[in-house]
């Protein structure tokens, strides 16, 4: 296991309690902001001290309460990325690479190894500006280039897409895909952006309120939160409360709805189904719903629906693509809500 973290912090009224574990992997840490992502990255950074607990990385002890073992950022060895990339103002590129190689004393290896991320990077012909003078994207590059060249023990990357565009964004995912892919060891990536972690990265830990809320695989993940913030994190617009019936049979109650379900596990207090899961009925779980509003997107519509049947308030989107939507369009339509696609969900 190339890294494992269990660990506690408090700070004022906020409590950060954390134990994960990945291995030679990419693992997303998804989470509202201030729920204690960045917080997690910074103690195993070394730039926080947690109150307890122990932080290994590649069978190393970065730090353990217990044994008073506390390694210091440098003896650590962990890259970590800023959200604003920290690289000096008054430094080249060139200059700014090399605060990353000071660890080897052999000035020919250390002059060779920044020549090669510069070459890597594409950053040959920027290697004499000043940060004010690159672009968002050549700055981040800039500072990968200066945290590979230190040859870390692990990546630790802090929102590295938040302050760019979207057009900038799809392109450096790509080339950060690329350098994760030929860095071979464990990433840990830092996100509010569910779409973002799921194309970057393997597995995911949702977290909330300084706690992990759910951990696995991408697509365990997204196929099964767990909870209703794990549902709401992962982008399940659709929740309501729920109360059990018989066996296999929920009601749900914020649309008044009697839902067939596989089954029903112990402490569920909500069901999700994602809009994208919805079908045209006939099907189980069918219902006619009325059409409350068309929500108009660049290339499908969310369409918000409120069951004829029953006395609930809640109502249920249904996103489909624009030429669906154009053929079955009416002020009253009838929808199945698959049970192998709801979300059971607990608090």
């Amino acid at each position: 296991m190339s890294l494992y973290v269990d660990i506690e912090k408090t700070l004022g009224s906020f409590h950060l309690k954390v134990k994960l574990e990945a291995a030679d992997e990419t693992l997303a840490l998804l989470g509202a902001s201030g729920c204690g992502k960045s917080l997690t990255l910074k103690c195993i950074a070394g730039i926080e001290t947690p109150d307890k607990g122990k932080i290994l990385v590649d069978d190393v002890v970065l730090f353990d309460s217990e044994k008073k073992i506390n390694l210091t950022p440098q003896q650590r060895r962990t890259g970590l990325m800023f959200q604003n990339y920290a690289l000096f103002p008054n430094m080249t590129v060139l200059q700014n690479i090399r605060t990353g190689a000071n660890r080897e004393t052999d000035k020919k290896k250390r002059e060779a190894a920044v020549t090669a991320v510069l070459e890597s990077f594409g950053l040959t012909e920027l290697k004499n500006r000043l940060p004010h003078q690159l672009s968002g994207g050549q700055q981040q590059r800039v500072a990968l280039a200066r945290i590979l060249v230190s040859n870390p023990r692990i990546l630790l990357l802090d929102e590295p897409f938040s302050a760019l565009d979207s057009h900038l964004r799809f392109k450096l995912e790509r080339e950060v895909r690329q350098v994760i892919r030929e860095f071979g060891k464990t990433v840990v990536l830092v996100s509010h952006d569910r779409d973002e972690v799921f194309r970057m990265s393997d597995s995911i830990a949702i977290m909330d309120s300084g706690k992990i809320e759910a951990t696995g695989t991408k697509a365990d993940v997204f196929l099964n939160p767990g909870t209703r913030k794990g549902a709401i994190l992962t982008g399940c617009k659709n929740i309501s409360a729920i109360e059990g019936l018989e066996k296999g049979q929920i009601w749900a109650t914020d649309w008044d709805l009697a839902l067939e379900v596989p089954r029903i596990p112990e402490d569920v207090s909500a069901v999700g189904i994602r809009m994208h899961d919805i079908r045209p009925g006939p099907g189980k779980n069918s219902y006619r719903c009325r059409v409350v509003e068309e929500i108009e997107n660049p290339f499908s519509y969310t369409i918000m629906l409120k069951p004829t049947q029953g006395k609930g308030t809640g109502l249920i989107g249904w996103e489909m693509d624009k030429d669906t939507w154009k053929q079955i369009r009416s002020e009253e339509i009838g929808i199945s809500l698959p049970p192998e696609a709801l979300l059971l969900l607990k608090e």
